[in-house]
């Protein structure tokens, strides 16, 4: 089958499409940015540029597609998100039109009860628009997805860890039925053509009814940490938004979002779905198994960091990619190099857990600074330790060129600051050339640039000496 996918950059669809081409079915994949389209070069895997938040009658689509699968979200973006979601159903609809397209796959959540969230009421609103269209359309239902890198997954996992006693707020104790991302792949690609599926919804589910502190406390039975957990009834939506802001990796826009949604009771219909495609969902307890095996093997796939809206970016990669050389303040450095795979391997390796060589207590207060300012800050860390893709998010960073063959890093700030800045890391000629970029925005940047430049000598001095002394002395 020839099968269309949509939010291909998306956590949900890095994985699905290696589940698809397993099939042995030819994708064709909408991406907004080229830069950051995945599984380059691969065989059966074509790109179309698109955004769907704008309608461009330019663009035409293939007219031989069966299936596409609809995995769009904007759940933690800001301004109206609902209106936004909307919008690209609507527009998916127009590009779709002149397509003999048979079936459309959506991913959806579970919205059986009367008053939903406006997250999961938007997800009922696309439902709703996608009906009508020149298809048949298959809807699954999920809950609270559990699987390395996922929102929810990373949050619990956060809390857990960090907080010996956790207080917490009362919508921990409302009733959700979470299911594995394998599980969520496994009815997913098989959904493709089973014409048993057209014009119906599906609620999918785990075996298990849980609370959300049941879940917490399951999880810290897993990785072996006893924990408190104490619930009170006085926190608010807002206050429990920044509990969460500041002990969870989260973005404050997204920490809003999941606020209202767990307030409402996320409990599935029970169906036949499991029979009929053969999938048999695991418990919670080993779906976090299953998920920290994958993490402790490096095999993380796709994460909800890496994912635009998950800062204050804007636009397309290749908007950043030509560092500006006029109206900016810089910081260049050069060294000697006799290893460049060493060098480079230790590039490759910034941030995360491995830190940044040297002056890692002043990046750590330069984070907590952004955080209190409404920024991303360092939490995010990245999401393979030695990998790393343009688009992926690293600490307070956005990897806008990570191109191993031309020995090139290309970073862009996403912290909070009265201005942009770029840091770049490039060999050439055994040399390693190191710059750091800032253009202000009016004298409140300027004065920025200047009153932490005493910190970038040391930070940035120290920085390129890491990166090359400790590999010359391993070499010696």
């Amino acid at each position: 089958m020839k099968i269309l996918i949509t939010g291909t950059t998306g956590y949900i669809g890095k994985r699905l499409i290696p589940f698809l081409l397993k099939a042995g079915h030819e994708l064709v994949c909408c991406v907004r940015d080229i830069e950051r389209a995945p599984f380059k070069g691969k065989e059966r895997v074509s790109f179309i540029e698109i955004d769907f938040l704008k309608y461009d009658p330019a663009i035409k689509l293939p007219t031989d597609i069966d299936c596409a699968y609809y995995l769009m979200h904007s759940m933690s973006a800001s301004g109206d998100f609902g209106k936004m979601e909307l919008e690209c159903a609507e527009n998916f609809k127009k590009y779709v039109a002149p397509v003999n397209l048979k079936q459309v796959v959506y991913l959806s959540g579970i919205i059986n009860e009367k008053e939903l969230s406006k997250h999961l009421n938007s997800r009922k609103e696309v439902e709703e628009s996608l009906e009508g269209g020149n298809y048949a359309l298959t809807t699954f239902r999920a809950g609270i997805i559990v699987g390395s890198g996922s929102a929810s997954f990373e949050i619990i996992r956060d809390l857990v860890e960090k907080l010996p006693v956790m207080i917490t707020p009362k919508w921990l104790n409302t009733k959700t039925q979470p299911i594995s991302i394998r599980d969520v792949l496994a009815y997913l690609s098989k959904a493709a053509g089973d014409e048993r599926l057209y014009n119906n919804n599906y609620d999918i589910y785990g075996p298990d009814v849980l609370t959300y502190k049941q879940m917490l406390e399951i999880f810290a039975e897993v990785r072996g940490l006893k924990r408190t957990i104490i619930t009170l009834p006085i926190m608010t939506p807002k206050l429990s938004s920044y509990w969460l802001y500041f002990v969870t990796s989260t973005s404050y826009r997204l920490a809003s979002s999941l606020v209202e949604s767990m307030k409402v009771e996320v409990v599935a219909r029970p169906n036949h779905l499991s029979e009929m495609l053969q999938v048999f969902p695991v418990n919670y307890h080993d779906a976090v198994v299953n998920a920290f095996a994958v993490i402790n093997q490096d095999g993380i796939a796709s994460s909800w960091k890496d994912s635009m809206v998950s800062s204050h970016f804007a636009g397309k990669l290749s908007k950043y990619v030509k560092v500006p050389k006029y109206g900016v303040l810089q910081d260049n450095k050069e060294r000697d190099i006799k290893n460049e795979e060493k060098v480079l391997d230790r590039i490759w390796a910034l941030g995360g857990s491995t830190g940044w060589y040297y002056g890692n207590t002043l990046w750590k207060a330069r984070g907590f600074i952004d955080r209190l300012f409404g920024g991303t800050g360092l939490r995010r860390g990245r999401t393979h330790p030695s990998k790393i893709e343009a688009g992926d998010a690293l600490d307070f960073w956005r990897v806008i060129s990570a191109d191993r063959k031309s020995k090139r890093l290309l970073l862009y700030a996403e912290m909070r600051m009265p201005g942009e800045a770029w840091l770049e890391f490039k060999i050439k000629n055994d040399k390693l050339y190191q710059h750091a970029v800032f253009r202000p925005k009016g004298l409140w940047g300027r004065l920025y640039w200047y009153s932490v430049l005493p910190f970038h000598y040391f930070i940035f001095n120290g920085l390129i000496n890491s990166l090359v002394e400790d590999v010359e002395k391993k070499v010696v």
